[in-house]
């Protein structure tokens, strides 16, 4: 059989989205896209989680946050220096040995960074179309183009074969990919992310599922958070016994917010940005509760609200990545925070490359000042045209090297590792933002025009949304 990657039906109309997302599924809070336009209060370059003082405790009782953690003053809020933080996710256009472009495989292995791969889908075929028939060959490619440019390898456990999902054996149903697997293969479902451990012994972080695909319970209007956990819990054991020093996270839990003044309900966590959808914390609280164990704590999000008639202020709203990461550590305890996706650009967009980067380097450092140990920026990719807004590398028609995006990222996981001790830098120019460590410092300009500022009594003059990396 054809094991290259394959492009689901509906992918094109997918992948033209400008951040390359995957699809959603079921029901109509599937409807909440994370991809939609959002607002913020106007003016308001931070912001402070508020915790709803309601008296309601949805959930029956799960755990609750008093107050959300503090700052970070070290990357990562504690995680050791070998921690995987600041990373890719492929998709389904990629570069492999195969695919290219050499180049930006060569800018890819020049600074090493962690990288995530799904063990089906995007890019990579089912690796189990039916019961004891193993198909691990496009899943090999994507682990030795890890290798191949030195990064750490990160799995995520999602999708699952169509025969797990109520389909037929040793068909492939695209359309089908983020349905659930269903309770009676759960243990299926497990065993298969034992085989993906035992194959791949150098891989040493899993996340459990995506995004709750699948697992909605309508008739509740709620997740299936109950369902979903049963799940992570049986991944968790199979795993463990493959190698109890894999770590194993979850519940990679989608946060949606609202716009202010947009609320649907109670929210235990808002902002100047917002708030939250409350279901989503339920299923996260839920999943804390009733977890066998977890090495970490995943979710994902964008920064704007769900309410896409509204067009925020892009800056402004970026502090929903720190304080929800902060109100997710106080949950948590002692669980690093990964996001495994994160998004800050409106669909459909006009950002010139100047914006969008200055947006997701800020972006970069509300993870850093919130503590989160680790954050996965989802790759859109094309392989052969020149205009790929946000991408890691260029098309070939451009020799395929390493975009701005890419550097960025690199940049982050050579100066701001975890355990990197963070310093106190003051930008005389709020419009100007700043994150520094002893040794370097990053600068912001999160306007349109040029604008000044000082730093450590010196001054900084950046061009319109321009970023700057200083040494100290």
């Amino acid at each position: 059989m054809d094991v290259r990657p394959r492009t689901e039906p509906g992918r094109a109309a997918l992948f033209s989205n400008r951040h390359g997302r995957h699809g959603r599924q079921g029901g109509p809070r599937r409807r909440l896209f994370l991809i939609a336009l959002a607002a913020a209060l106007a003016g308001v370059l931070t912001s402070t989680v508020v915790l709803a003082v309601t008296g309601w405790r949805p959930g029956g009782g799960e755990p609750a946050v008093d107050a959300p953690a503090a700052p970070a003053t070290r990357v990562g809020a504690g995680v050791s220096s070998g921690w995987p933080a600041w990373g890719i996710t492929h998709t389904q256009n990629s570069v492999d040995h195969e695919q290219g472009p050499a180049q930006g495989l060569a800018d890819l292995s020049a600074t090493p960074i962690p990288q995530v791969t799904p063990i089906m889908g995007w890019g990579v075929d089912n690796p189990l179309p039916r019961p004891g028939e193993v198909n691990w060959a496009s899943l090999d490619r994507r682990m030795q183009t890890i290798k191949q440019t030195k990064g750490t390898p990160v799995v995520t456990l999602c999708c699952a074969p169509d025969w797990m999902k109520g389909g037929p054996a040793g068909n492939t149903d695209w359309s089908r990919l983020e349905l659930a697997v269903e309770p009676r293969h759960f243990d299926d479902f497990a065993k298969l992310a034992a085989a993906v451990a035992k194959r791949y012994p150098e891989v040493r972080y899993y996340a459990v599922w995506n995004e709750f695909k699948g697992f909605w319970y309508p008739p509740g209007n709620r997740w299936d958070y109950a369902g979903y956990t049963k799940l992570y819990n049986k991944v968790y054991t199979a795993l463990k016994k493959v190698n109890k020093e894999i770590k194993v996270g979850g519940p990679y839990m989608v946060l949606n917010s609202n716009a202010p003044g947009r609320e649907t309900g109670p929210s235990e966590v808002r902002g100047s940005w917002g708030s939250m959808d409350q279901r989503d914390l339920n299923a996260i609280k839920y999943w804390m509760k009733h977890k066998k164990g977890a090495d970490f704590l995943v979710v994902d999000g964008h920064s704007m609200p769900v309410q896409k008639e509204i067009r925020p202020n892009e800056f402004q709203v970026l502090s929903k990545f720190s304080d929800l990461t902060r109100w997710l550590r106080a949950l948590g305890g002692d669980l690093p925070v990964w996001w495994a996706e994160w998004y800050v650009e409106p669909v459909p967009s006009d950002w010139t490359d100047q914006r969008r980067g200055a947006v997701q380097t800020a972006a970069m450092m509300e993870f850093v000042r919130g503590g989160a140990a680790a954050a996965y920026y989802w790759s859109p990719q094309t392989t052969t045209t020149t205009d790929c807004a946000g991408c890691l590398w260029s098309g070939t028609a451009r020799g395929g090297g390493a975009t701005p995006t890419l550097g960025m990222l690199q940049n982050f996981a050579r100066w701001f590792p975890p355990g990197t001790g963070l310093s106190s830098v003051t930008s005389s120019n709020p419009a100007i933002r700043v994150l520094a460590q002893p040794r370097q410092i990053v600068a912001v300009n999160t306007t349109a025009q040029p604008a000044q500022t000082r730093l450590e009594g010196s001054p900084l003059a950046l061009g319109p949304y321009e970023v700057k990396w200083i040494s100290r």
